[in-house]
């Protein structure tokens, strides 16, 4: 009999397909290159392995693949008649995921861990942003988390992926202290696991510390393959340390260099999502050329997403259309995600397309306001415990100028801080980091104390 990672039993008669399958499954949850290969290795040597294609549809769907992803996962369930029942549930559970079906997928996740945590590919299923809890637009969602990993830790111990995913979702709930311990520990068990290496990204962030930040990351991510699903997205990490510590022109070579479409390899959304925050950024800070490449995110967007995606994606891609101008492309995606909203298919509800509007309002600047509660806004992934910081450390030095598209954001108008504020003509600064920030996991939320679970943010020009 073989066994996966946790000693769980593999219906496999074939020894290499169950070393490959291990060592894909270690690769996937370190998020390393090679997932696929490994898992294909795995159904050369048995191709009827259920749980090799279920990976396998795991990986393409994690990459973006998702109609392989699907065909995959079809190939899996047609074989589950001859594997463990657990075996059948760990199979349905990625179908689930696979097919969009958040509120399912989660109950049944919950069911299967509660007498078999050490799944880990299962538990994946619910962490990170793309996740099942990531992506269900709930409030509670980092508290959710929290409490379902912390349910199944003394199954995992000293288990290097679990540590890690443990230690994130504690920083991501408030305790950045915590999570560095935990998330150290998992480095020192496998250094190069890069969702590990992500999840301390975000601790510097809560510490508010771009130049400890920027170093971590400059002395991590060399050797690591442009491929692998997190190099985009550590490489943005690093473009705002960059950012945030005053270093413009080494921002915008990491930029370059791993981030734009065309020169980054991941997923599509992280691709346009990476791409449109850095330039947003950089737009409002008076970094770089007077033309910002818009125009090309734009582009790759509207190729990558001809219909409206998850609500994390949208946000981002009217990020682009408005910022590139395109303000007809603006409004034929806004009232996509109305109907959406009014058909029940959003599971953020409204916010994803108020914080769209505001953005689109704020890049063509008449004078038009939106409200939003800050106790909704964490439906599309934003800032969950009342955000005051929105960006790093402002630039040291004043911008140098306006951009085409944006208002310009001044040192003296308070970009760091933008909730509890009343005063609209000083507003400006900061309903850009709002827009900017409300919709992205990554920031916002950054130390804060405050009581209020609520905010106002006026999102466009106080006319």
């Amino acid at each position: 009999m073989f066994e996966d990672r946790g000693g769980l039993r593999l219906s496999t008669t074939s020894e290499r397909a169950a070393e490959h399958y291990r060592r894909g499954v270690d690769a996937f949850l370190s998020a390393s290159a090679g997932v696929e290969d490994a898992f294909e290795s795995a159904l050369a040597a048995d191709p009827d392995f259920a749980l090799g294609h279920a990976a396998r549809a795991r990986a393409l769907q994690a990459r973006g693949a998702v109609p392989a992803a699907k065909e995959a996962i079809g190939r899996a369930r047609g074989l589950a008649a001859a594997v463990t029942p657990r075996e059948r549930r760990h199979i349905e559970a990625l179908s689930l995921a696979i097919d969009g079906d958040l509120t399912g997928g989660l109950a049944l996740v919950r069911e299967h861990l509660a007498d078999t945590p050490r799944d880990a590919l299962v538990l994946s299923l619910v962490t990170g942003v793309y996740s099942l809890v990531g992506a269900s637009g709930r409030r509670d969602r980092d508290k959710l988390l929290r409490d379902l990993l912390d349910g199944v830790a003394s199954a995992y111990e000293d288990d290097w992926w679990f540590l890690g995913m443990h230690g994130f979702a504690c920083t991501e709930s408030g305790s950045p202290a915590e999570g560095r311990r935990k998330i150290e520990r998992s480095l020192a068990l496998r250094p190069r696991n890069a969702n590990a290496a992500h999840a301390l990204a975000h601790v510097f962030y809560e510490e508010g510390d771009s130049l400890g930040g920027a170093d971590f990351v400059n002395g991590w991510i060399p050797g690591y393959e442009r491929t692998a699903q997190l190099h985009c997205h550590l490489s943005w990490h690093l473009s705002l340390f960059e950012l945030g510590a005053g270093r413009g022109a080494r921002a915008l070579a990491v930029y370059e260099d791993s981030i734009r479409p065309g020169v980054a390899r991941s997923a599509a959304t992280g691709a346009v999502a990476d791409s449109s925050a850095f330039l947003w950024r950089c737009q409002l800070w008076g970094v770089g050329p007077p033309e910002l490449p818009w125009s090309e995110i734009r582009d790759f967007a509207t190729r990558s997403f001809p219909r409206p995606s998850t609500a994390f994606a949208e946000a981002h891609i009217v990020m682009a259309l408005a910022a590139a101008g395109d303000h007809a492309a603006v409004e034929s995606r806004l009232a996509e995600l109305r109907r959406m909203e009014r058909e029940g298919r959003q599971p953020a509800g409204p916010v994803v397309a108020d914080v769209a509007e505001g953005m689109a309002a704020y890049a063509r600047g008449p004078a038009r306001r939106l409200r939003a509660d800050a106790a909704e806004l964490v439906s599309s992934g934003g800032p969950r415990r009342g955000c005051r910081r929105s960006f790093p450390p402002a630039p040291r030095g004043p911008p140098r100028r306006a951009g085409p598209s944006l208002p310009l954001v001044t040192e003296g108008e308070g970009l760091s801080y933008f909730v509890g504020s009343g005063a609209p003509g000083g507003f400006l600064a900061r309903i850009a980091a709002a827009a900017s920030c409300i919709c992205l996991t990554t920031l916002g939320r950054k130390r804060a104390r405050q009581s209020s679970a609520r905010a106002s943010y006026v999102l466009a020009r106080s006319g």
